[in-house]
Order: C-alpha cells, then structure tokens, then sequence
C-alpha cells in the first residue's frame, strides 16, 4: 500500500480503504479460483496494482468518460483504474467465466459503483469507448482486429482515442506496421525494477463503423 502511495499521494480516504482491501480480496479468492499466480500474490501491489496504474501516468480519464478493458483476467488494469477514476464508467470483459466471478465479487467486496463486468469474447461486445485498455493479452495486430469499430468518434481528451496497452519487452517489431503508436516507459514514472521493461503503448485509432 506504501508503493501506491509513494505515486499517488493524493488519494481520498474511501481510495485508500479500497487499495487496502485489494489484497485481502484477492487472496481470498485466489484460494477458490487461481486467477493470480501465486508468486505475484504476494507483490500484488507491485506487479498488478501499480502496474495497472501506469495507464493513469500516460492518461487521466475525464469524468463521464467510458473505458473498456479486454482480457481482464481478475480486474486488471480496470479494477485499480476504477478506484482512481470513480466518475469514469469502466466495463471489464474476459471470455473465461471464472474470471468474471472474481472480478464481480472484488468490484461486490470494494463497494465500486463504476465497473460492469462480462463474460464474453469482445468482438461481441457493443457499444463505443473512449479508450480500451488491457494487459498485454495478444499481439498488437490481433488486439487491433479484436476491438475494431469499438473506438468512440468523438474525442474528448486531449490524447486522441484509442488503445492504451500495457507491455513489456523490446516492441519495434510488434509496432513497425503502426507508425502513430507511442511507448511510453514505465521506468521513467516508477523506479522499481520491475517496470524497466515495462511500457504504455499509445495507439490512436480512427472511428470506423456506421
């Protein structure tokens, strides 16, 4: 809880409560349905909380504004985001079930009142958002093709929309086809070494649909 802290002094106190309960919540269910590995358990703050909150040093979502997370897992990066945005609507997708159940019952357990979480594939999900976010759960060219047409035509950051993806490792080759993509370094937000290979990619994409 330090770690968070340490980035984000400025939380309220019901923010500091919820971040507080994250490990509990966590371990709980871990026990019931492994959806965090069980070293990254016990670094939950380092390699899944404060990694998730990287997105919000790239970008702050303005009230109102709607973000959609692909992959979820067990609520990353939407559930830690969640709690630092709390007027910005977050809707958490992950094809597996189980997942969906821990996410449903953490969002249940901190009281969020901005989360929607669901059970499905995402090229079946409808609606329009200002960004997507998520983990690293496919390659760049296969994310792209997974979230089409999903992309809100009406800016209203300053940052256009689009995709913002948490990465690791070396990401010229993945990028080469998308010249508009930004990498933003973790490490120059974070000094744990955890995050020297870790990045944002910053993908704006045009507004396609009807």
């Amino acid at each position: 809880m330090e770690l968070i802290l340490k980035y984000f002094p400025q939380l309220t106190d019901i923010q500091k409560s919820q971040f507080e309960k994250l490990q509990e919540l966590y371990e709980d269910w871990n026990l019931k349905i492994n959806v965090v590995s069980r070293k990254d358990i016990d670094e939950l703050y380092l390699r899944h909380v404060l990694h998730s909150l990287g997105i919000a040093k790239i970008q702050t979502f303005l009230p109102g504004s709607k973000i959609l997370d692909v992959g979820t897992g067990g609520g990353f990066p939407g559930i830690p985001l969640a709690i630092l945005f709390p007027e910005v609507h977050f809707h958490l997708v992950d094809s597996i079930g189980k997942k969906i159940k821990v996410v449903d019952e953490v969002v249940d357990g901190l009281q969020l009142q901005n989360v929607k979480a669901t059970n499905a594939r995402v090229e079946t999900v409808s609606g329009k958002y200002d960004f997507i976010v998520s983990r690293a759960v496919a390659q760049m060219d296969t994310f792209v093709h997974w979230v089409d047409g999903k992309i809100a035509k009406k800016s209203i950051h300053e940052r256009k929309n689009g995709i913002l993806y948490l990465k690791g490792g070396d990401l010229s080759e993945e990028l080469k086809y998308y010249p508009k993509a930004t990498v933003f370094p973790l490490s120059d937000f974070f000094s744990e070494e955890f995050f020297e290979t870790k990045s944002v990619v910053h993908l704006p994409l045009k507004f396609k649909g009807k």
